[in-house]
């Protein structure tokens, strides 16, 4: 995992995503999924390139099912894009780093 992208748990969901005014990139993922870890550099590619303006996340949804649930994510990797606490968008599967950057300057 880069540096800038950091690991988020059910404890600490609210306080970095939701009360955050920064856009946040969420990776719910399984160290199991195969396309999990086909993204997941990617997703750290990400947080470099859009470091101060993007927020990087990654939730192990295994060991985090509270907030697995509450956003009813059913199939990883799903990413979801979190804006003044709600979801503004989603993505499902894993994809190219063209559509994911898509999606977030789209939101920025």
């Amino acid at each position: 995992m880069a540096a800038n992208t950091l690991e988020l748990t059910d404890q600490d969901f609210d306080a970095e995503v939701k009360n955050s005014d920064q856009l946040a990139l969420v990776d719910f993922w399984a160290s199991w999924c195969g396309p999990c870890r086909m993204i997941a550099p990617i997703v750290d590619e990400l947080a470099e390139e859009y470091q101060g303006k993007l927020k990087v996340y990654k939730l192990d949804v295994d060991a985090n099912p509270k907030s697995t649930s509450a956003y009813s994510v059913r199939s990883i990797p799903s990413i979801l894009f979190f804006k003044g606490g709600t979801v503004v968008d989603s993505v499902l599967g894993a994809v190219g780093k063209n559509k994911l950057k898509e999606k977030i300057d789209q939101h920025i």
